[in-house]
């Protein structure tokens, strides 16, 4: 990867980053909380979807009427099947159930161990082969996010929403990878589409099922933060977020360390959340990590597996 390669993959990288931020407060405004619950996780996740897919069918037609829409392949078909049980399905449900029970706050350590999972992933499918160095400086970034999150929640929280998280991290990553891995052929913006239409068999019937049967007693808020994540988390977010994985995917997936803490800055006028010194001191170590590991080297064996 040139150094014009890596700027904008770090470019398009911090674009999504900055939009996936807000999934966590707004997808926390959706779902409610065990005392006041609001619009059900399985809506927000598979409704935000039907949403998504259905701007999706337009956006296909308009590149098709351009002479632009490019069809997935039969071999690629398994990997639009991998990166919908990822993004479609494991991550938004499994974080949505988790947010029900815990706070948006704790909920963001998945973002944190998600440049891990990423990277691990991401360094296996295109055979590269990250130093020392840069294993050290994720490392050390995603054990600082997980300490400052830890101390904020003033402890670990333990049962169902932390085994919900672990798997929204895991699928998540998987995701990412698989639609970064179809990106150089079908384009960053119809990976996502292509996947989210061919969901919509599954999503429509699913959003129908479990959508609120009295709409009026949902508050204001809570459509916001479904139509937000309709839009931005599950839609827009990716076309620049898979731009950027495949231009460097080991690399732009550090930058998801800073995701946190965007996601509390986020969080400050949708929950009220007071921001402290010892906060930024946190985001400025890991935003220093995120550079250091940037310069360190990366090295590729050979194409794709």
């Amino acid at each position: 990867m040139n150094a014009a390669q890596e700027k904008d993959a770090l470019l398009w990288g911090m674009v999504g980053v900055t939009l996936f931020a807000a999934t966590l407060p707004m997808t926390r405004l959706a779902v409610g909380t065990t005392e006041l619950p609001q619009l059900s996780p399985w809506f927000v996740t598979f409704g935000r979807a039907a949403v998504a897919g259905l701007l999706s069918i337009g956006y296909l037609l308009w590149q098709h009427r351009l002479g632009r829409l490019n069809v997935p392949r039969r071999a690629e078909w398994p990997l639009l099947a991998v990166t919908a049980f990822g993004v479609i399905v494991g991550f938004p449900l499994f974080l949505a159930l988790a947010l029900r029970h815990v706070p948006s706050t704790h909920g963001a350590v998945v973002t944190a161990l998600l440049p891990l999972s990423t990277a691990v992933l991401g360094a296996l499918w295109y055979r590269q082969r990250p130093s020392n160095g840069f294993w050290a400086c994720a490392v050390v970034g995603s054990t600082l996010v997980l300490g400052f999150m830890v101390w904020r929640a003033g402890g670990v929280y333990l049962g169902a929403a932390n085994i919900y998280l672990l798997i929204a991290m895991t699928t998540g990553a998987l995701g990412y990878i698989g639609g970064a891995r179809l990106t150089p052929r079908l384009g960053a913006e119809q990976v996502i589409c292509w996947v989210l239409v061919c969901c919509l068999p599954l999503t429509l019937p699913m959003a129908w099922w479990f959508a609120p049967s009295a709409v009026s007693a949902i508050h204001a808020s809570s459509w916001m933060g479904f139509a937000y994540v309709s839009l931005f988390s599950m839609w827009i977010g990716f076309f620049a977020w898979y731009r950027a994985l495949a231009l460097g995917a080991v690399r732009v997936s550090q930058l998801q360390l800073v995701q946190p803490f965007l996601s509390l800055l986020f969080a400050v006028p949708l929950a009220g959340e007071r921001l402290d010194g010892t906060t930024l001191a946190f985001a400025l170590a890991v935003i220093a990590t995120v550079y250091a590991g940037k310069k360190m080297p990366i090295h590729t064996a050979g194409k794709p597996a």
